[in-house]
């Protein structure tokens, strides 16, 4: 018999549907039961593509006798993390405050009526080991501590309502900008780089693309090889290893040691568009192929497996197929000779690492880049045209055989903030390699969204099967903007850029704390929890205070729209005295400081549209981080601060700031 949790639209929840468990949604009807029952609220947080989390709902939840101690115990309330991040977020820092370390999925906690967590913890197994307790003795003891210790329970819980209340940034009195956290972090970051295999932190490695971002602009800023080479090493390793999928494109969410080599197989939407950013800044900077491989097959990835048909793009992919981790992407020996030629073997044997020690479990291999072609080729004595071909040949005949395995799941809900992060990277990259299919796609994300998910001036954040739900929050927003301004300025539309001022004033109106500054994760008219979070710090996904302080600054500087400006300056000022005293812990504020600094130069091409391609061609592979360039053919309707005067040839402005310099039609005094 199917629980509460049939009637919901998260793959996630749906998972859990035929537990003999009691679920409820987070949901008024669960916390009314609680208070009405003086029960404790068990909360379960996860996502459909987590692979502890499939083990713990084989392990406990979808037991008999676990079950039937959690429904008579407890307020059983199972949340997806995508859909709820607000409730996600805050729980995590509960788990932090209670256990003194890193949270993570399966979150488990365990809350007085309140909503109040007074224990904490992630995965639990049936009987005891791991060094784990057991779930069931572990929920015996718990209801014991609320039903006989009660003082002591809510003791702890007002202290944990204290920590997370003093969690928010504290507003002092304003200090100078300068440009020190620059060097503070690139001195933090020097101290933790993998010189060997790159990143920066040994095992689990995640590949971080806030910090590899700041270094590529620092390096635009500074000019200095070693903070160059620091990302540009790191993104190499990432292409090399099995984090990346070699045969499918696309890579998963971390590695599992430091080589980049074994991955948890899961692919997420919010990795792959900002890594796809990062590979087309590093194609342009070194023309290196691997990067424009890697971006290439990334996007080729997106649109075959992710791509919905209107437009948008799903979440994630599973990390199990057929109730095993990795089972849909690994190869045994067997697998690999059944299906290549002896001379296809012979290239791809050795490039892929098949000729090396099993590197995964159950002798099998997770492809990684093992060998250089070139090097390969030469041992062979082969041309290198034809060791290529022997290579594409062997991968699509891998690729072809990898298809007719059992798929891992697909989450298709379709998240505001994570299509944002997509669209973004695509449209940027789009730009930077010349790929107009690329803006395309970028676009007709952007349509769908602006035609499913933006009623009446407010943006929803979910959407699946025809429906589009729950109040969105400050990611949606901030993502979105973002987005937009990278999509301006691959190809201008005017829908986009009023989108994007109806966008900012939201933000403003919505989220904005008007006495402190800063922006709150949720929005002022938003379900009431027990804390109300205002990060600044990058996690995973980039800080929503960061890109909203960034998008609204350079939206600012293209209108001359003073509100955005202030705006971005409250932010930045709030989250100062913690970017002077962690700064790689805020990689996007990092950005915002850079441009406050020095504000970016602004670049209007105006002419006709047929004139202006070769402008843009010739112009934008000179660009750097802190230039924009929008190209505005004639006969757009422009806001008055981008309407320049039309011509029969073409002509640019430059500006910092609100300094322009005098208009000029020749092409090589731009380039000048």
């Amino acid at each position: 018999m199917k629980n509460r949790l049939a009637t919901e639209s998260s793959p996630y929840l749906l998972q859990h549907a035929d537990n003999p468990v009691d679920w409820y949604p987070w949901s008024p009807e669960a916390l009314e039961k609680a208070r009405r029952e003086n029960k404790p609220i068990l909360l379960s947080i996860g996502y459909s593509a987590c692979h502890w989390c499939h083990v713990m709902a084989h392990d406990c939840f979808e037991d008999a006798e676990v079950a039937a101690v959690m429904n008579r115990l407890f307020v059983n309330v199972k949340v997806d993390r995508e859909e709820r991040p607000d409730l996600d977020q805050i729980y995590q820092s509960a788990h932090q405050l209670l256990t003194q370390r890193g949270g993570g999925w399966p979150l488990t906690m365990f809350l007085t009526p309140d909503q109040t967590p007074f224990y904490a913890g992630t995965y639990f197994p049936k009987t005891a080991r791991y060094q784990l307790p057991g779930f069931i003795d572990l929920m015996e003891n718990i209801a014991r501590a609320w039903h006989e210790r009660r003082g002591d329970v809510l003791a702890q819980t007002e202290a944990v309502r204290n920590a997370l209340a003093q969690q928010h940034p504290a507003s002092g009195a304003p200090q100078a900008l300068n440009a020190a956290p620059f060097a503070d972090a690139v001195r933090d970051l020097s101290a933790n780089f993998d010189p060997k295999w790159g990143g920066f932190s040994k095992a689990p490695k995640f590949p971080r693309p806030g910090e590899l971002h700041f270094l590529l602009r620092e390096y635009a800023r500074n000019g200095q090889d070693v903070v160059r080479d620091m990302a540009l090493f790191s993104l190499d390793k990432m292409a090399s290893g099995g984090v990346r999928d070699q045969i499918g494109g696309g890579f998963c969410r971390y590695s599992v040691d430091e080589q980049w080599a074994i991955p948890h197989f899961e692919k997420m939407l919010y990795d792959n568009g900002p890594l796809l950013h990062l590979y087309a800044d590093a194609w342009a900077l070194t023309g290196d192929p691997l990067f424009r491989e890697t971006a290439e097959d990334l996007v080729a990835w997106l649109l075959r497996e992710m791509r919905a048909p209107d437009g948008g793009f799903y979440s994630a992919l599973d990390a199990d197929s057929e109730r095993h981790e990795g089972k849909f992407y690994v190869w045994t020996p067997d697998e690999v000779r059944a299906v290549l030629s002896d001379e296809e073997y012979a290239v791809a044997a050795p490039l892929y690492g098949f000729d090396q020690p099993p590197n995964f479990e159950n002798a099998s291999w997770n492809p990684i880049l093992a060998q250089a072609l070139d090097s390969i080729a030469t041992q062979l004595w082969l041309n290198p045209d034809v060791a290529m071909a022997r290579l594409h040949s062997a991968r699509a005949k891998l690729f072809a055989a990898r298809e007719t395995r059992v798929r891992p799941g697909r989450d298709d809900k379709q998240l505001t903030s994570w299509n944002a992060l997509m669209i973004g990277g695509l449209a940027h990259a789009g730009r930077v390699m010349a790929r107009a299919d690329w803006i395309d796609a970028a676009q007709d994300a952007l349509d769908f969204l602006h035609l499913h998910l933006w009623r009446d001036g407010r943006l929803l954040a979910s959407y699946q099967h025809g429906e589009a739900r729950l109040n969105a929050y400050l990611d949606d927003y901030a993502f979105l903007l973002d987005a937009l301004l990278e999509s301006l300025q691959a190809r201008y539309r005017e829908t986009d850029m009023a989108w994007a001022c109806a966008l900012a004033d939201a933000l403003l109106a919505h989220f904005e704390d008007a006495e402190s500054g800063g922006f709150f994760f949720t929005s002022h008219d938003h379900e009431t929890l027990i804390t109300r979070p205002k990060p600044g710090y990058d996690n995973a996904t980039p800080s929503g205070n960061g890109v909203a302080a960034f998008a609204l600054q350079r939206l600012g500087h293209l209108l001359g729209e003073a509100r955005y400006l202030d705006a971005s300056a409250r932010c930045l000022r709030l989250f100062q005295a913690q970017l002077s005293q962690q700064p790689i812990a805020f990689p996007t504020l990092l950005a915002v400081l850079d441009e406050a600094l020095a504000p970016p130069r602004i670049i209007l091409l105006r002419g006709p549209a047929a004139a202006l391609g070769e402008w843009t061609a010739t112009l934008t592979p000179q660009l750097g981080p802190r230039d924009l360039m929008l190209t505005l053919p004639h006969g757009l309707k422009l806001p008055t601060a981008l309407a320049k005067p039309e011509s029969a040839q073409p002509a640019a402005w430059v500006c910092s700031g609100t300094a322009c310099l005098p208009p000029v039609s020749e092409l090589s005094a731009v380039l000048a």
